[in-house]
């Protein structure tokens, strides 16, 4: 900020008369300078274009009664009402389109000068239409220079909840924002926040939509229990549902009380959400196939929030992209999960056939159905492909051959650029050198029984058996670190002579939800925490995630108590963990219950 002048505002000549003769006397000139204006800030920077003659304030420092302000080259007689405020006002006309203004002032000589330019900015109010989701609204809102503007939505003017923001790039060019989690048959109040670069802030007019809704057949049937009352996090759950009845939804996100806030509603002939996840541009990509799917399923789109689909891709475009880059191999399905990685690639998991002739208990030939990774490029060129049959060993198949490794979770390891990988069928999770592209594919760790690991505070029975979702709970991903999993518990080893559980007399198959603490140097794993969910066996599907605030939820696709169902769970992190939340679907199972802090990424509702 500059320094302006001293402010004196006259010129004096003073007289001085001498003591000693008092008949002698002299006279002396000082000139006053004005000072150099200052402008620290214009109230209001910015409004809506509406026609009317509008006052502005302008603060700072230095301002004389012969101050003028220039807007845009227009000169102005502000009103003065003191060295640190002046008062202008911006004629109808001026002010009844959008458009930019550089707001000046300036001091006349002797002296004087002119302040930088302060931004005054006239805006259009935004619009809201609707989408062909009934419970999305598309907000546009244009400014005539760059900002940076999200929307703020509730039932009342209070709003409560907010978008993520997008940015204009001036030149009357709109953000479209599409704001969804609301409920259906409400009317929702939303308004545009907006920022500008300098900082000046501003909120658009306030607007209203009015949700549309499902027919009740299609909406998944929820039921919420809070039975320590204590409050859930706040946030949405990302269901990845399995079929129901009537058409109903399969991929859909609901609110803590059950309520339906989004779904994805799209040609089911195209099979099940396996999975669905939120990117970071805003979008979804969801694989439509996989689990439960037939030969040659998987298709996989990039969705916005109203459902319209930016891309898609299906196994047979996968299969002509491996093959151009020299890969021979034939994809059965695109499968279970899929990782996008912070360089823009995408990691796919897909699966495979092999003949083996005469492996030992399976005379003749035999196909076995095996997985693999391939990198996918921007463009969706493979530029890093990696095939189980090339690192382990087919003769280990603890359970469902030739369904071989059966593996349902990618996992990005950012301190190292490896990948975790977690095979139901080996019941192992195995760490892999990617190396950001440039590993060798080699299988670093196995992680699980009859793995590479010891298991410091427990038997057989302590390790993870058919297991879902393993994800990383630490910040760190090498070293000594956390990992959770989903224990599914089929076949599970009761015992020190490898005895199955619901076998032979042994006690019934039970799932869990445990975190291990993994020492890669030390080759040690410690159970650091779990919720056994004894006597409920989901054997199959599954979720489970650590919070911020240490509560761990997780999502039981088809308990043995409701098998035609699903649960999804908040507890607490205790050693006896209560329960927060527990959610109920009825008629559907869930492939998945993914908590998400809202439906866009970087904001928490």
């Amino acid at each position: 900020m500059a320094t302006p002048k001293l402010a004196i505002e006259a010129s004096l000549a003073p007289k001085a008369t001498s003591v000693a003769r008092p008949g002698q006397s002299a006279a002396a000139h000082a000139l006053i300078l004005n000072p150099t204006p200052v402008i620290n800030f214009i109230s209001p920077a910015a409004i809506l274009a509406l026609g009317v003659a509008t006052q502005i304030t302008v603060i700072g420092s230095g301002f004389t009664p012969q101050s003028k302000i220039t807007v845009n080259g227009s000169a102005f007689r502000p009103i003065f009402l003191s060295s640190r405020q002046l008062a202008v006002t911006l004629p109808a006309y001026m002010v009844a389109k959008p458009g930019v203004f550089n707001l000046s002032v300036s001091n006349p000589a002797p002296g004087g000068g002119t302040s930088s330019a302060a931004v005054f900015t006239v805006l259009s109010q935004g619009s809201v239409s609707p989408t062909g989701n009934p419970q999305v609204a598309l907000y546009s809102f244009s400014s005539p220079r760059a900002a940076s503007v999200s929307v703020e939505f509730g039932t009342d003017t209070s709003y409560g909840l907010h978008t993520w923001a997008q940015n204009t790039l001036g030149s009357g060019r709109a953000a479209e924002i599409l704001v969804a989690g609301m409920v259906a048959n409400a009317t929702y109040h939303m308004r545009a926040d907006v920022t500008f670069p300098e900082g000046t802030q501003f909120v658009d007019a306030d607007h209203t939509f009015a949700t549309g809704s499902l027919p009740l057949s299609r909406v998944p049937q929820i039921s919420v229990k809070n039975p320590s009352g204590l409050s859930p996090t706040p946030g949405a759950t990302l269901l990845h549902l399995w079929p129901g009845t009537s058409n109903q939804i399969h991929a859909a996100a609901v609110d803590n009380a059950g309520n339906l806030i989004w779904y994805y509603d799209y040609n089911p002939s195209l099979g099940l959400p396996d999975p669905i996840k939120l990117l970071p541009n805003g979008h979804m990509l969801v694989n439509l196939g996989g689990e439960g799917g037939t030969t040659g399923s998987g298709t996989v789109q990039e969705i916005d929030l109203a459902g319209n689909v930016i891309s898609q891709f299906t196994v047979r475009d996968l299969d002509n992209w491996l093959n151009a880059a020299g890969y021979n191999l034939v994809v059965n399905q695109i499968h279970h999960d899929f990782a996008p990685l912070p360089n823009g690639h995408l990691v796919l998991l897909f699966n495979h056939y092999e003949n083996f002739t005469n492996l030992p208990g399976y005379p003749g030939t035999i196909a076995v159905l095996g997985d693999a990774l391939a990198d996918l490029d921007e463009n969706h060129k493979p530029v890093w492909v990696w095939d189980s049959f090339d690192h382990l060993d087919v003769n280990r198949h603890p359970m469902n051959f030739p369904d071989w490794t059966h593996c349902n979770a990618i996992v990005y390891s950012p301190d190292d650029g490896n990948l975790i990988l977690s095979s139901r069928h080996q019941s192992w999770v195995m760490k892999i050198d990617y190396g950001d592209g440039q590993g060798t594919g080699d299988i670093l760790w196995r992680l699980g029984y009859q793995g590479d690991f010891s298991l410091t505070n427990g038997q057989n029975s302590d390790w993870f058996f058919a297991q879902h979702y393993s994800n990383i709970l630490s910040p760190n991903s090498t070293g000594v670190f956390q990992l959770g999993v989903f224990d599914n518990g089929d076949d599970r080893v009761v015992d020190a002579t490898g005895d199955l559980c619901g076998t032979g007399g042994e006690p019934a198959c039970y799932s869990r939800v445990p975190i291990f603490e993994v020492d890669e140097l030390g080759r040690t794993a410690t159970l650091l925490w779990q919720d056994n969910l004894s006597p409920v066996y989901s054997f199959w599907g599954g979720s489970m995630q650590q919070l911020n605030n240490g509560n761990v939820v997780f999502g039981i696709s088809a308990p043995s108590d409701d098998p035609s169902g699903a649960r999804f769970m908040e507890v607490t992190s205790d050693s006896s963990p209560l329960v927060v939340l527990q959610m109920e679907v009825s008629g559907q199972n869930a492939y998945r219950a993914v908590h998400l802090p809202s439906l866009y990424p970087g904001v928490q509702w």
